[in-house]
């Protein structure tokens, strides 16, 4: 079973949100757990203040399929590998179902590179054909959540029986390298690891994903961070961003700036999180230390 669990801003702000709005994740089954991170749902029932929804990187992409959408060849869409965070203003209802893979393996159902669909928002039925449309058909028919994800499940497991691509077995390692020491190896240390050159293990990414190496560990080192501190409560924020690989606070604010559009102020608002009180370790007082 995979440790890395990415995690999204609703997620954080739970229970925070507005009543209008609905955000939930469902894990997969067992047979499908090293494909895809998790099925979600978001609903938004406003009509006049505008709901700000938070998208930020989290080394997945996405199929998403438009359950209000006046169309079926404009209602499921591929998002690519976002390296950046995006803030969409939702003022009209909304109702949204995503299965967010884990971009290493997403190609198995895309049937197309990561790369050529990288930072862009593809219609399914561009890499699909009318396939697409018969997969939007079965979902919007679903009775329920519960129906949609065994529908969608059904399908993607026809997709692995049926297209079974080469599997790149040195992205597939390095991934999980990566994963491993949640984003903090050097892309020097991560060439030794599986003996190819550094060069090498830059094209690879680039040609796989449209991302270097070195983005995609700033994202997974990013989204261990997030996945330990909602998991964990009780953890302070300071021993948690060291564990992650954060040794000082200008490492981590840049981070949240970079990929969350806030600092850390703004998404850990609790005192015990963020405060300058927590000082259990040396480590976590050189850290505090060195923003002053």
């Amino acid at each position: 079973m995979r440790r890395y669990r990415p995690v999204q801003p609703p997620t954080l702000q739970q229970p925070d949100l507005p009543d209008r709005y609905h955000y939930h994740e469902y894990l997969p089954s067992e047979r499908l757990a090293n494909y895809v991170a998790c099925y979600w749902t978001s609903q938004f029932h406003g009509q006049s203040t505008p709901h700000l929804h938070r998208v930020i990187p989290d080394g997945c992409v996405d199929i998403i399929f438009d359950l209000q959408a006046g169309a079926f060849a404009s209602g499921a869409f591929v998002t690519g590998l976002m390296t950046s965070y995006e803030v969409m203003p939702l003022a009209g209802p909304q109702s949204m179902f995503g299965i967010r893979f884990f971009v290493e393996e997403a190609d198995r159902f895309f049937r197309f590179p990561v790369a050529e669909v990288s930072a862009a928002h593809v219609f399914l039925q561009d890499l699909w054909g009318m396939e697409a449309l018969w997969a939007m058909e079965r979902i919007l028919e679903a009775a329920n959540t519960a129906e949609r994800i065994a529908r969608v499940e059904q399908m993607l497991m026809q997709c692995l029986n049926r297209d079974r691509p080469p599997t790149n077995s040195l992205l597939l390692t390095s991934m999980q390298y990566m994963y491993e020491q949640r984003g903090t190896l050097s892309i020097a240390a991560l060439a030794d690891k599986v003996a190819y050159s550094e060069r090498n293990v830059r094209r690879l990414f680039q040609q796989a994903f449209g991302v270097g190496p070195k983005e995609l560990m700033r994202i997974i080192q990013f989204q261990s961070l997030l996945q330990m501190l909602s998991r964990n409560q009780a953890l302070p924020f300071v021993e948690a961003a060291l564990q992650c690989g954060y040794y000082d606070q200008s490492h981590v604010i840049k981070s949240f700036r970079a990929f969350y559009g806030e600092p850390p102020s703004g998404v850990f608002a609790q005192p015990q999180r963020t405060g300058v009180q927590v000082q259990q370790s040396p480590e976590a007082v050189r850290f505090l230390q060195s923003g002053n």
